[in-house]
């Protein structure tokens, strides 16, 4: 079915990605470069599932949800990156309309999903913090599994909505889009008809996907930080900050990341610049995301191990 007969007067019917670059002597070793990075990525973030399913201790909250963020990872690198080592491979990328469409609502859909739990994990470590005694009830499986729910629910409308603005825009050329994969930015630059809907509906997407997230765990990590303030053993307040650190770190990289991609739709000539935090969003971000759980987590390192030697867990 051509996209035209959707309803619109779209000409287009292929997108042409530019890629991180079209000097022929580079895409050799950028392919090598992504591959290692992409199977770094799924290795280690799969290393940590594993490690949450057979290490004992690893069966709580904060490491359910560590489990759901590792495979929103991976899903994330999946929908970006194999489309673009293959198109490092054939020196050219053409990609058809459907398919860029797709590509766009799925990305739209994990990182979203990823997004609210980041916030979901900021609420288990303030219950976990400053609610101590009621922290079994108030955050038990059904719990848990509601608040992933929501967070699917949530993100599946954003993506949905985003992804029917995009499809019934005019694309009657040029279809060449100056980035590694189809992202809204650069594809509204490719519009011929208005995008002052999409422009509004990205504000408020923005809204409900960024800005009340970080919100939340702002107002959790301070209720955090004042609790911890409180206890009076030196060891104790480090134990409590370690646990939040890493959790911390990587919202900083995620949010950060996120907000330079989506905040500056009206300069046309950051496109170049959009590529490199493109990379930061979508491989950098998930290759460290178990790195920097790992890192100074004990339980972690040990599960790893044992996985990687295939020892089992002690009784």
């Amino acid at each position: 079915m051509e996209p035209g007969s959707w309803g619109n007067r779209t000409t287009v019917t292929e997108f042409v990605l530019l890629g991180l670059t079209e000097n022929v002597r580079l895409q050799p070793i950028l392919f090598a470069v992504f591959l290692c990075a992409y199977v770094v990525t799924v290795g280690g973030n799969f290393s940590i599932l594993a490690a949450i399913l057979v290490e004992p201790k690893l069966h709580t909250p904060m490491y359910y949800f560590l489990g759901n963020l590792s495979l929103l990872d991976i899903g994330c690198i999946t929908v970006t990156v194999p489309p673009m080592l293959a198109c490092l491979l054939a020196h050219h990328c053409r990609v058809p309309y459907a398919a860029c469409i797709s590509q766009l609502f799925f990305f739209h859909l994990l990182a979203g999903v990823d997004c609210h739990l980041l916030t979901a994990m900021a609420y288990d470590r303030y219950l976990a913090i400053c609610q101590p005694l009621t922290y079994s009830t108030r955050m038990s499986r059904v719990v848990q599994g509601a608040l992933v729910g929501i967070c699917c629910t949530v993100s599946f409308i954003n993506a949905l909505t985003h992804t029917v603005a995009v499809s019934v825009l005019d694309f009657c050329g040029p279809n060449v889009v100056n980035h590694f994969y189809c992202d809204l930015p650069p594809l509204f630059q490719l519009s011929c008809s208005s995008i002052h809907l999409n422009g509004q509906l990205l504000f408020v997407g923005a809204t409900f996907m960024g800005v009340i997230p970080m919100i939340l765990i702002s107002a959790s990590y301070a209720h955090v930080a004042a609790a911890v303030l409180r206890i009076r053993s030196a060891e104790g307040r480090k134990k409590a900050f370690s646990t939040c650190g890493s959790h911390l770190t990587v919202v900083c990289i995620f949010y950060g990341t996120g907000f330079f991609s989506y905040m500056r739709l009206g300069s046309v000539s950051a496109s170049d610049k959009d590529k490199g935090i493109g990379i930061l969003n979508t491989i950098l971000s998930p290759m460290l995301n178990p790195v920097i759980y790992s890192l100074r987590n004990p339980d972690v390192q040990g599960a790893l191990k044992r996985v990687l030697t295939g020892k089992r867990p002690p009784e």
